[in-house]
């Protein structure tokens, strides 16, 4: 009986690298570069071709860095060498994530053929000057631009990206991009707190650090996007992702529910066959490994082998996830969500009751208001949403 497994694809290739961004990405790369990289991505894919009839991909997201700058072409290629090598779902979710400016009619056109049935853009802000702040290289109009096209080439599952908490930004600011946002209408809205994050030039600029919303800010900026999407038809099922009916994300879905998934590129993680893991970050060494994995898919007679040997090489950190990890993912992951956790499947999975695990830990936030047990679910209360880090750190069990 064949498993379910999604894959995410690690493009990691901008323009510009954004003042707040930590990813993994780089900026000024040549062409020649980025040839050699997504066909040593496409050689990665490849590769889990002994092991991958066992299992049907329900979702593929191709993230970044800015996945949109390449060609339409090198798009088609990778989703070519998926389907040559994975079976995917006739239902499967495929994205791509894209920021305004990148997206042209022949662009989007080579996605549909490819496959993509779902686009994800980076707007962020509707207000220029902040785009400026932040290193986006886009304005306003070009993301009206890059909307309309993606609709006009009948994508019709489009999500947004907006974040709040941006060094300058007022309530009325917010409320603005939000409402340009709503007024278009797509299915799927993403709201996102700032988080200055070490090492980046937000992190190490004074002015940027002064120029912050303070906490109570930022907190009203979630209050009104709760009720503001909620009264446009937009239903809050994950602490920041918000969607109308039938079109949450079923990617995302799968690291909040612990399913499997398949990380290719360079730094993509995984957690699969009961493993974590993630792929080396040096993007020339990753390059050398599969041009060098390539030439031998001509002469090698045992794939299964070479599969090994190969990624052996560009696997780092491979940890076992026993059963303690994988009970702590299962709450903490799924009360990322709205409809919370499962009572049942939590003993159908781990043969134990939630109660006998983290009877503590439940009764003392429900009793203080911040949980709520709803019938099989037990789910994050609002007043609990807002204390969700310091909450969710607490079902980390002791190993001593």
């Amino acid at each position: 009986m064949s498993k379910y497994v999604s894959l995410y694809i690690h493009i990691p290739f901008c323009a510009v690298k954004c003042k707040y961004c930590d990813f993994l990405s780089f900026d000024g790369e040549s062409y020649g570069t980025m040839l050699r990289y997504v066909d040593s991505l496409c050689q990665e894919i490849k590769l889990y071709a002994p092991i991958a009839d066992d299992y049907i991909v329900r979702s593929v997201f191709i993230g970044g860095g800015t996945p949109s700058l390449l060609d339409e072409s090198l798009i088609v290629n990778i989703m070519a060498f998926i389907r040559k090598t994975f079976t995917l779902d006739k239902d499967a979710e495929v994205t791509i994530e894209a920021n305004p400016g990148t997206l042209r009619h022949q662009k989007l056109n080579g996605y549909k053929t490819a496959g993509v049935n779902r686009i994800s853009i980076g707007l962020q802000s509707a207000d220029d000057e902040m785009l400026k702040k932040m290193g986006r290289l886009h304005n306003y109009d070009q993301f009206v631009a890059s909307y309309n096209a993606a609709r006009r080439a009948g994508f019709n599952n489009i999500n947004i990206d907006i974040m709040s908490g941006l060094p300058g930004q007022t309530i009325h600011t917010f409320v603005d991009t939000l409402s340009k946002v709503i007024d278009y209408q797509p299915e799927h809205i993403s709201v996102y707190s700032l988080s200055i994050e070490p090492g980046t030039p937000f992190a190490n600029d004074p002015e940027i650090l002064e120029s912050l919303p303070p906490d109570m800010i930022d907190r009203r900026m979630y209050e009104i996007t709760k009720k503001l999407l909620a009264a446009h038809g937009y239903d809050r099922y994950e602490i920041s992702n918000y969607a109308k009916s039938g079109y949450e994300c079923k990617h995302n879905m799968v690291y909040w529910t612990g399913g499997d998934y398949i990380g290719f590129g360079i730094g993509a993680s995984s957690y699969f066959q009961g493993k974590r893991f993630n792929n080396m970050t040096d993007i020339f060494n990753y390059i050398d490994i599969m041009e060098d994995t390539a030439e031998k898919f001509v002469s090698y007679d045992n794939m299964e082998k070479l599969y090994n040997e190969t990624t052996s090489k560009i696997r780092q950190n491979v940890t076992p996830v026993y059963i303690d990890s994988r009970m702590e993912e299962f709450m903490f992951l799924g009360l990322r969500m709205m409809c919370g956790v499962s009572r049942s499947e939590f003993e159908e999975r781990f043969n134990k009751d939630i109660y006998e695990v983290y009877g503590t830990v439940l009764n003392n936030y429900i009793g203080q208001g911040f949980m709520a047990a709803v019938g099989d679910r037990i789910i994050l209360t609002d007043a609990g949403i807002d204390v969700s880090n310091v909450i969710l750190a607490d079902f980390i069990l002791d190993k001593e």
